[in-house]
């Protein structure tokens, strides 16, 4: 890669600035051990939520709450975040950072429990768009279920490693991220593109 391509993608990823509630939310998420999404993954969700002005978002992975507030942010006043988290303390930071950033408690379904159980209680086609940051060991699951929950044109979004790209990297979840990738790109159902934000982030519209 040129030298000129890295700061093309360095500019990229700080191009939008998180606002105070994102800054903190991720603070949060460090000390708890949960990282969060960057600004350039962060700032793609805000779009992709906006772009189909999606009223039913359902994430799977809340962490402390970051990547909520970025997809809350493109959401219409309206619409309704899910979130599951299988950590409660993870949970209990992003209710915080909800709430100081003025969201109103209705717009936001906060679940605990492990995610493929919660998931597979949900309504089939009742979803605009489902983001999932979590085990990718499980990501095979989650695009089963995605592809039920989801309305046509709704969107998935997953957040990706960039050790996919070396053929060297052979470790199990790099295997299943390959493996989940050529699945989706061959399959009649969505539309696909794996984009060059924040380690990677496959981007599927359902057909």
């Amino acid at each position: 890669m040129s030298t000129q391509k890295v700061a093309a993608w360095s500019h990229a990823e700080s191009f939008v600035s998180p606002n105070e509630h994102v800054d903190e939310a991720v603070r949060r998420g460090e000390e708890l051990g949960a990282p969060s999404v960057g600004n350039g993954v962060g700032a793609l969700l805000r779009v992709l939520a906006a772009s189909i002005g999606a009223k039913a978002v359902m994430e799977v992975g809340t962490g402390a709450g970051a990547s909520g507030l970025w997809l809350l942010g493109g959401m219409p006043a309206d619409g309704i975040l899910t979130t599951i988290d299988l950590e409660t303390e993870h949970q209990r930071a992003a209710r915080e950072a909800f709430a100081s950033a003025g969201v109103a408690h209705q717009r936001t379904r906060v679940i605990a429990g492990r995610a493929l159980d919660v998931l597979s209680r949900m309504t089939d086609g009742a979803y605009d768009l489902v983001v999932v940051d979590a085990d990718r060991q499980e990501y095979p699951d989650y695009v089963e279920q995605a592809s039920r929950l989801l309305r046509v044109g709704g969107t998935l979004v997953m957040t990706w490693s960039d050790k996919e790209c070396d053929p060297a990297n052979r470790d199990a979840e790099t295997r299943t991220l390959r493996e989940v990738g050529k699945s989706l790109r061959d399959h009649d159902g969505f539309t696909v593109a794996l984009l060059p934000v924040g380690e990677g982030v496959m981007v599927a519209v359902k057909r």
